[in-house]
């Protein structure tokens, strides 16, 4: 019998202010993790760190009640003057959904953190929720020792690039494809400073991330995990990184004024070429089942099971030997004044609306209600497209890029 678990689709200036002191302890934090499996060693290793994870936890708590507390970190339905955010309980259960837009990120004026989640699996509200917390605390703490690294090298006369990625590389607890996409990227066209910090630093933060996740006391990842579609923008600099099958969209206009809408992110879904041959490789297999002929599955070698809708997220550890991985795929995008906001969300609004419909819904409507409207909208078309189906998950995160209009102020209203 073949089944899936529900998993998947369808189915630069600082700031002086109270927080930047408590925020980069947080992030420091939060940056500690093993490495690699070797780095844990025998079971007895990896039973004494599942105990200091487990006296941590008053610890967890105490961060997570000051991250509530961040007045420019936003989780909640609600907006402030330059980002709005809505999600939405669907019919399949508790909303496993989750989003962030975190102003000032890294304790800098012109510095926006935005991310959506997509949880899956028996656990998969948890997981999704973890990583909305913990991520971008990590990744806040790795751009500020990148900075710190660029700034020795620079010093030493060292190839910045050629340094980085054979740190990355080399943290790898084995050879895999991920090293060769690593190494394989295309530096042509993007070669700023910032993007170079940028880049590995959203490496190494998914990489610790996962790692964390695996050891997690209390969150059971073997079968359940999330997507990560996350951004961050710095002034004029726009940088992705992606894994899973949620989205980001970009508002803008073209030579003649009109309205387009540009795809910023790929969905990494089993089928594609360079996924499929990477999974097929590590002996994982792909298939569709009858009745979802078009939603390509991952499954184990050997056992029907899960049927994973993706080809990278965070958890879902049972295929981590056979393809599945959390190496984000990172772009970058240098803003105009032509491109005026960027949206995402997870796949309860890709799977009934266009990419065009998208822009259009939130350039039509009011900045701070925004990724409401759109959600609405969706939670429609679902309804519409799929009479007989139970309506998903929606979460938005709409980012203007040039906001002048008059928002409520930053309301984070109870979900």
């Amino acid at each position: 019998m073949v089944r899936a678990l529900g998993m998947g689709s369808c189915l630069s200036g600082d700031v002086a202010s109270a927080h930047a002191l408590p925020y980069a302890l947080a992030a420091a934090a939060a940056v500690t993790a093993p490495t690699s499996a070797s780095d844990v060693g025998s079971d007895n290793k990896s039973g004494n760190l599942r105990k200091k994870m487990r006296r941590d936890t008053s610890f967890d708590t105490k961060l997570e009640m000051w991250l509530h507390r961040v007045p420019e970190r936003l989780f909640l339905n609600g907006s402030s003057e330059v980002a709005s955010l809505f999600s939405k309980q669907g019919k399949k259960g508790i909303n496993q959904d989750a989003m962030i837009v975190w102003e000032n990120f890294g304790s800098k004026t012109d510095t926006i953190f935005c991310g959506v989640f997509d949880g899956h699996g028996p656990a998969g509200h948890m997981v999704a929720k973890k990583v909305r917390n913990c991520l971008p605390l990590k990744l806040s703490a790795q751009l500020q020792l990148n900075s710190i690294l660029k700034d020795n090298i620079r010093s030493n006369h060292y190839d910045i690039r050629s340094n980085a990625l054979e740190s990355v590389a080399s943290e790898e607890t084995a050879p895999t494809a991920t090293d060769e996409e690593a190494r394989n990227f295309n530096y042509k066209d993007n070669h700023t400073d910032i993007f170079m910090i940028m880049r590995e630093s959203f490496l190494k933060a998914f990489k610790v991330m996962d790692k964390e996740l695996k050891l997690h006391p209390s969150i059971d990842c073997y079968c359940s995990g999330t997507t990560a579609v996350t951004l961050v923008k710095q002034k004029q600099d726009l940088v992705i990184a992606n894994i899973g099958d949620s989205r980001a969209v970009l508002g803008t206009r073209d030579e003649n004024g009109s309205l387009i809408a540009v795809q910023l992110t790929v969905d990494l879904k089993p089928d594609l070429p360079r996924e499929a041959e990477r999974i097929r490789r590590r002996k994982g297999r792909i298939f569709a089942l009858q009745n979802e002929p078009e939603v390509a599955r991952v499954w184990l070698p050997n056992y029907n099971s899960p049927g994973l809708a993706m080809a990278r997220a965070f958890g879902d550890f049972c295929l981590k030997d056979f393809g599945l991985i959390s190496v984000p795929d990172i772009s970058y995008r240098h803003l105009t004044g032509k491109d005026e906001f960027v949206v995402l969300a997870t796949d309860g609004v890709w799977d009934v609306l266009s990419n065009k419909e998208v822009v259009d819904i939130v350039a039509s409507a009011p900045e701070s209600a925004a990724a409401r409207v759109l959600v609405e909208v969706a939670v429609a078309a679902w309804k519409l497209k799929f009479p007989y189906a139970k309506v998903d998950d929606c979460a938005v995160v709409c980012l203007f890029l040039d906001s002048n209009s008059n928002h409520y102020s930053a309301s984070n209203s109870t979900q």
